[in-house]
């Protein structure tokens, strides 16, 4: 299996080479780089390459979970090749291959209804969208207090987190403010336990971004998941194919679905509300006596992620243009006109990957806490967690 690793890291960074989002990190030796890149994108060498390494790993004696989690890596990859050749797939079909996973569809007589009760949240004169804006946009965080709210939220994050995992002593994080992307924050994994992590700063951000950014890029999030698969996989267990994370692939399911459900591990609940009231709304010079209803409404358009994964879905199917995926979220997740015209580049950047996570968060909460992860036996929610985290796994996997 170590000489199919190999190639197999090899052939990643060589299709890398031709997307630049494809390799997401890699830590592994140097000369396994590829030394020039070919001029045109020679997908069919591409693909038999990978049907070869399929072949040789059902053929092998080895761990039946790592040979597993290898081929759907590499069905996952077979699959973008493809994609970047230019054959289509629907919605569905391109996150079922990519990420192991089938995206559930909902109506819109089911926002309709979750409409409602934000409706009697936020009661008053005019839109819905325009009352919801006008009531979160009293959260926003000061430009010139932004640092000083993240860093104290990271290093809460951090404290956290080490009280439960004995992380590498030397792991450690750059954090840098960037604009002109379509993502609100991004974790560069380095390898040998560091990261940078970037906020872009394009548009207002919120006070809850605090805790979900250092939670879901950080701690215990990409920043532990990476560090942990690094010791126990890559250096523990001498499973080299780690050493490289494709993108578009079951690993960023598991991925993203933990660095979302990580937020509520280290600040379950009331605990989160308590932290931020006490410490980051005065730190942003924030009214923390609307905390209260400012997180009950936080939690109502919550529910209503899952629509953005519909306006995805009809956008890059053809059935909807741009503009209407854009109406459509500012309709069902009340997003202002330009972050709505923000995420529909990230629709273009980064596809069926939007389902990463919010259904990559409800499988990761739910294999947690039948495992006797629950809310009220936190110790065995963060054991169950690191489990996870150390481990290979996918979306069927943890069903």
């Amino acid at each position: 299996m170590d000489s199919i690793a190999e190639d197999y890291v090899r052939l990643m960074l060589e299709i890398g080479q031709h997307d630049s989002d494809f390799v997401d990190a890699y830590y592994g030796p140097e000369e396994w780089r590829p030394e020039a890149k070919s001029d045109s994108f020679p997908s069919q060498d591409f693909l038999q390459r990978i049907s070869g390494l399929i072949s040789k790993i059902q053929s092998v004696e080895g761990d039946v979970g790592r040979k597993k989690m290898l081929v759907k890596q590499l069905i996952a990859a077979r699959t973008k090749v493809e994609i970047i050749s230019g054959k289509v797939y629907s919605f569905n079909e391109e996150a079922k291959l990519l990420y192991d996973a089938e995206p559930p569809a909902y109506s819109e007589s089911y926002f309709d209804s979750l409409l409602i009760d934000l409706e009697n949240v936020l009661p008053g004169e005019g839109s819905l969208a325009n009352r919801y804006n006008a009531f979160v946009n009293q959260f926003i965080i000061p430009k010139d207090k932004l640092d000083t709210v993240f860093q104290v939220a990271i290093t809460e994050a951090r404290k956290r987190t080490n009280t439960y995992y004995a992380l590498p002593e030397n792991e450690n994080f750059v954090l840098e403010y960037v604009t002109d992307k379509s993502w609100s924050g991004y974790n560069y994994y380095q390898g040998n336990s560091q990261s940078l992590i970037q906020i872009n700063t394009d548009l207002p951000i919120k006070i809850s971004r605090a805790i979900d950014l250092a939670c879901h890029e950080g701690y215990p999030g990409h920043h532990v998941f990476n560090a942990l698969l690094e010791q126990n996989l890559v250096n523990g267990k001498g499973w080299k194919e780690y050493s490289v994370y494709p993108l578009f692939s079951p690993q960023s399911l598991i991925a993203e679905g933990s660095a979302n459900y990580g937020i509520e591990v280290a600040f379950p609940g009331a605990e989160r509300i308590k932290y931020e009231k006490e410490v980051l709304f005065p730190l942003a010079g924030l009214d923390a006596s609307k905390a209260d209803q400012y997180y009950e409404v936080q939690a109502l358009i919550g529910k209503l992620s899952y629509a953005g994964n519909e306006a995805a879905r009809m956008y890059l199917n053809g059935e909807i243009s741009r503009e209407e995926a854009a109406e459509w979220m500012e309709r069902y997740q009340l997003n202002e006109p330009q972050r709505a015209m923000q995420r529909t580049r990230f629709f273009d950047q980064y596809r069926s990957y939007v389902i990463n996570y919010n259904l990559g968060k409800d499988l990761v909460a739910n294999y947690i806490e039948s495992k006797g992860g629950t809310a009220d036996n936190p110790e065995r929610r963060w054991e169950v967690f690191k489990e996870l985290l150390s481990n290979p796994n996918t979306a069927s996997s943890i069903k």
